[in-house]
This record gives C-alpha cells, sequence and structure tokens, in this order.
C-alpha cells in the first residue's frame, strides 16, 4: 500500500475517533443535564426552589443547542473525508456525488455549524453577565440567543453559496480556481473513473472565515474581561482564562492553516496533514468550550445535593427575594 494512501487511511480513522470522542462527550453533557433537570424539578416542587429551578435551568436550551451543533459538524467532518472515496471501501465513492457532498461541507460546516457553535459559546459565556429578569433566566432568552445565532450565521451561508455557484461564472475567478473549487480530482485528467476526490477549502470561503473570527475573538476576549472582574473563585478564573486563551489561540491557526491549503495541491500528503491539523484545532476549541461551560456548570449544580449546599441556596434565595 502507497504511504499516501496508508497516511490518508490513518487520518481518516484518527478523525472518526476524535469526532466519536467529542460526540460521546455531547452526549455524557446531555444525560447529565437530563438528570439534573429533573432532579432539580421535584424538588423544586418539593422544598419550593423555584428561583433555583430558574436560575440553574435558564441557559439550558442553549446549552443542548450548542451540544447538538457539535454532533452536527462532527458528521460533517466524517463526510468530507477523502479516504471515504476509495472504491474499496464502498462509501461514497461515485465521484459526483463526492462532489455534492464537498460543496454541502463548505456550505453546512464552514457558513452555518463551525460559526454557529463558536458564537452559542460566545453568548453562554454571555449569559453570566445577565441579571434574571431580563437576561439569561428570562424565558426569551433561549429562543432569542438561538435565533440570533441562525441570523449571524446567514451571511456567512449566503457568502459560500455564491462562492460555489455564482463565482465561478465570473470569467477572472473561473481562472483562479482556488477561490472557488471546493473539491478537486487526484490524477487531474479530467475523467470520473478512478480518480480520488478531495474536498478543499475555497480562499474566498476561508477569508470569510477569518473576518468571522476576528469580530468573535474581540467579543470573546471583552467578554471574559468582564467576567474576569466579577469573578473571585479562582477555579472560575481558571476556567475563563482557558476558554479566552483557546478562542484567541486555536482559531486564527485554524484560518492560517485553511490559508496555507491554497499553496499545497490537495494530491499530496502534506495537504491531509493541514487539514487534520485544522481540524483539530476547531475540535479541541469546541471540546474546552463544552466542557468549561456545560459540564463543568452541571457537575456543579449537582453538587447541590448535598444537603449543606441546599440549606446554604435556599436561605440565599430566601434573602434575594
Amino acid at each position: 500500500m502507497p504511504l499516501k494512501e496508508l497516511a490518508t487511511d490513518g487520518i481518516g480513522v484518527a478523525t472518526i475517533s476524535l469526532v466519536c470522542l467529542l460526540s460521546l462527550l455531547c452526549l455524557f453533557c446531555i444525560y447529565r443535564s437530563i438528570c439534573f433537570h429533573f432532579w432539580i424539578h421535584r424538588r423544586r416542587r418539593r422544598d419550593g426552589f423555584l428561583h433555583l429551578y430558574s436560575y440553574f435551568t435558564g441557559p439550558s436550551i442553549c446549552r443542548l443547542a450548542l451540544l447538538l451543533l457539535s454532533i452536527y459538524w462532527g458528521l460533517g467532518e466524517i463526510l468530507r473525508l477523502s479516504f471515504l472515496d476509495n472504491p474499496k471501501y464502498g462509501i461514497l465513492s461515485d465521484d459526483s456525488w463526492r462532489g455534492k457532498i464537498c460543496k454541502f461541507y463548505v456550505i453546512s460546516n464552514l457558513g452555518f455549524a463551525e460559526p454557529g457553535m463558536f458564537l452559542m459559546l460566545g453568548f453562554l459565556l454571555h449569559a453570566a453577565l445577565q441579571r434574571s429578569e431580563y437576561g439569561s433566566l428570562s424565558p426569551r432568552w433561549n429562543r432569542n440567543t438561538i435565533g440570533c445565532v441562525v441570523l449571524c450565521c446567514l451571511p456567512a451561508v449566503i457568502w459560500d453559496v455564491a462562492v460555489l455557484f455564482i463565482a465561478p461564472q465570473n470569467g477572472t475567478l473561473a481562472q483562479n480556481k482556488f477561490f472557488t473549487e471546493s473539491s478537486s480530482r487526484g490524477n487531474n485528467t479530467g475523467t470520473v473513473v478512478n480518480s480520488d476526490v478531495t474536498c478543499t477549502y475555497p480562499l474566498l470561503s476561508t477569508i470569510f472565515l477569518a473576518a468571522f473570527y476576528v469580530i468573535l475573538m474581540i467579543y470573546v476576549t471583552y467578554l471574559g474581561t468582564r467576567v474576569l472582574i466579577l469573578v473571585i473563585n479562582k477555579g472560575l478564573r481558571r476556567r475563563i482564562y482557558i476558554l479566552v486563551f483557546s478562542v484567541v489561540i486555536f482559531l486564527p491557526l485554524r484560518v492560517t492553516l485553511l490559508g496555507i491549503l491554497v499553496l499545497l495541491k490537495p494530491e499530496l500528503l502534506a495537504y491531509e496533514v493541514v487539514v487534520f491539523v485544522s481540524f483539530v484545532l476547531v475540535l479541541c476549541c469546541s471540546g474546552v468550550g463544552i466542557v468549561i461551560l456545560v459540564y463543568f456548570p452541571v457537575a456543579d449544580m449537582l453538587a447541590l445535593r448535598d444537603p449543606e449546599h441546599l440549606e446554604l441556596m435556599r436561605s440565599q434565595s430566601d434573602n434575594s427575594s
């Protein structure tokens, strides 16, 4: 077996394994959230913890949306793998289908899932700064936040659709296919039979994603600074530092690597390696966000099952009312 094919298969298996780990983390967080939801709901009915119920379940729908969006993003990353194009696996080996899947991947993942995932992280961080009357404890907050994420991702989706279906008709852009091309044939013969199809990243889509990440990094850094001013607990401060650091470091590296792909031919092993590293950066950043903004809050909530914590929180709830 050639080294390129062996390495491509290994990268594909590693990608699928990492996506499965991220999906398991998301499913575990969903399970823990559901368990806590029913537990605090029963406590509310028995002990009158209405304030606690609202406080802990306020952004739960947005947390669930983040987890489902992360799983959806992972599935898209699996579909774009070039080793699925290998005829010996019998999976997505039709070149015409591979080209359509690559276009779907650019629109779905680069245009919606990836920006939406990190936007949701930012809004969940912002939830910590909201007041209960009109902030994250308000019944409308979850709906408004999800709607805002969809609206913010809509320009990216429209842009990618234009890049893939309208821009290639422009004479200048058609001569420079790296601006708009979402897939490439490995043998460069133009034939359909026995030609490996690799999903590529249009440069115009990468540029738009980079601009989005610049705005997102400014937003997350601003929110992180505000939260750090209010938080005294060292453990919580450490979590915020890690979250902001992962966004500010990993996301610029991601778009930088996607830009470097323009200089590499898709049939080269270096191309697969760079794509895999950029995938790992996004996965690590999303994993850090899920652990800090979903898993840790739920774990902290479940610690309230200790009777001493319950009495303390109930007294605080009574005092605040």
